[in-house]
């Protein structure tokens, strides 16, 4: 059972080994549901890259007793709302319905993730529609440049790779690897069902239990090491594009990081809103660019601090400068206590504000069993928040900002722009 203050959680682990989670919020009349497998695109072989987020799609086009068309229809009928996404670290199918509707909602959720058919036409289908979004993703500068980041900076490293796969690994996978890939990942042990809303947990896990009593337990997915990071600068030039993207990054701390509260108030500083150091030096002070932030991209044993700027070619190289100047003043100058208390309350503010909807309590739920095994109430985190003080954050800006492991690509009309690790000296 978890503990907590104000919340009213409950925890129920099935002979399957999967752990169920809930939120009673006797204010709503909706239920949001998940089912959470700790399994995603970090998890593949470099020849299945996008798998994860194949079978994804998959298991929207039908089941043994329900088709595509099927499952949209019954959603609607209900007014659900049926999604999935797939991470670096998970794949979630989620749905949110009213109180009333949680039997059939539930019903068509563990039919899509348990039942899938793979039907070999409607592989091909979806296969032609995966290599339309990787077209998006490589036809969207601010995507593409944070993906050719990603994949220098933990280079043959399956973090490193895209979720989506790329055109010729998403091109050659086929049925039989689909269906292995959803029976070996999809088993009790490597997965999380939370739910959110207007709900009893006792009435709710008999459901779960009945829906679900076929799942095997399996083996949790083995962890393999994390992975090195390579500091490499990236100039890749691309005249079709007005602007130079600018990603700019260094290793960051893990999920579970113990100094992970420190971590989170010196993004917000740096350039995590409208009243960063950022924003104000590079877009409010100098009008050097539009879109200008920092943000944290955490995972289970690493993670990055990644700074994004888009700007005019004869801009670029300065505001890269400006960029590392921050990251050095950051390092030799504590913050000031108001800028401290501001960035705090910032902080504080996006948490609270983050746990007012029924999806979002769900997905807190379940990211803190796969990742803590625990439950933190809002209280505890905003008691982590207050406790850090300014020689932490600078600690932490000492840590991160070295010029050693300092990573830059720029894609764009480069115009014979060149950049060297002297010149990324922080």
């Amino acid at each position: 059972m978890m503990k907590t203050t104000e919340r009213n959680l409950r925890r129920t682990l099935l002979p399957s080994g999967l752990t169920v989670l809930t939120e009673r919020m006797e204010h709503l009349r909706s239920v949001a549901m998940g089912v959470w497998i700790k399994s995603g695109s970090r998890c593949e072989t470099p020849e299945a890259n996008g798998i994860s987020h194949f079978v994804e799609h998959m298991l929207f086009k039908g089941t043994r007793s329900r088709s595509a068309q099927h499952i949209a229809r019954e959603m609607d009928s209900i007014g659900g709302n049926l999604d999935a996404f797939t991470g670096k670290e998970t794949i979630c199918f989620n749905v949110k319905s009213l109180a009333e509707h949680v039997p059939i909602a539930l019903d068509v959720l563990s039919d899509l993730v348990l039942n899938p058919v793979f039907g070999a036409d409607e592989i091909e289908r979806e296969r032609g529609v995966i290599l339309e979004e990787i077209k998006i993703d490589e036809d969207n500068p601010d995507v593409l440049v944070h993906e050719l980041f990603t994949q220098s900076f933990w280079k043959d490293h399956p973090l490193g790779k895209p979720i989506l796969g790329t055109s010729a690994t998403v091109g050659n996978l086929g049925r039989k690897q689909l269906f292995d890939y959803h029976g070996g990942r999809f088993q009790g042990r490597n997965m999380v069902f939370s739910a959110a809303g207007h709900l009893e947990h006792d009435r709710f896990v008999e459901l779960v239990a009945q829906r679900f009593h076929a799942l095997l337990p399996g083996e949790a997915v083995l962890e393999e090491p994390a992975p090195e990071t390579s500091a490499r600068i990236i100039l890749r030039n691309k005249k079709s594009l007005e602007q130079v993207q600018i990603c700019l990054g260094v290793p960051a701390p893990s999920v579970t990081d113990e100094n992970r509260y420190a971590t989170l108030i010196l993004n917000t500083v740096l350039g995590g809103g409208m009243s960063s150091r950022l924003f104000q030096t590079i877009r409010e002070e100098r009008g050097m660019a539009y879109s200008i932030y920092s943000d944290l991209n955490p995972y289970r044993d690493t993670g990055t601090l990644c700074v994004y700027a888009g700007t005019s070619s004869g801009k670029a190289l300065e505001v890269v400068q400006l960029v590392l100047q921050e990251f050095r003043k950051l390092k030799d100058e504590p913050l000031e206590s108001d800028e401290l208390n501001r960035a705090k309350d910032q902080l504080k503010g996006n948490i609270l504000m983050g746990l007012e909807s029924s999806n979002s309590r769900m997905a807190n739920l379940a990211r803190q069993e796969m990742y803590f095994q625990q439950f933190f109430s809002a209280e505890e985190v905003i008691a982590r928040v207050d406790e850090v003080n300014a020689a932490q954050v600078q600690a932490m800006a000492q840590r991160l900002f070295r010029p050693e492991t300092v990573a830059v690509t720029l894609l764009g009309r480069l115009d014979g722009i060149r950049l060297t690790r002297k010149q990324i000296a922080c």
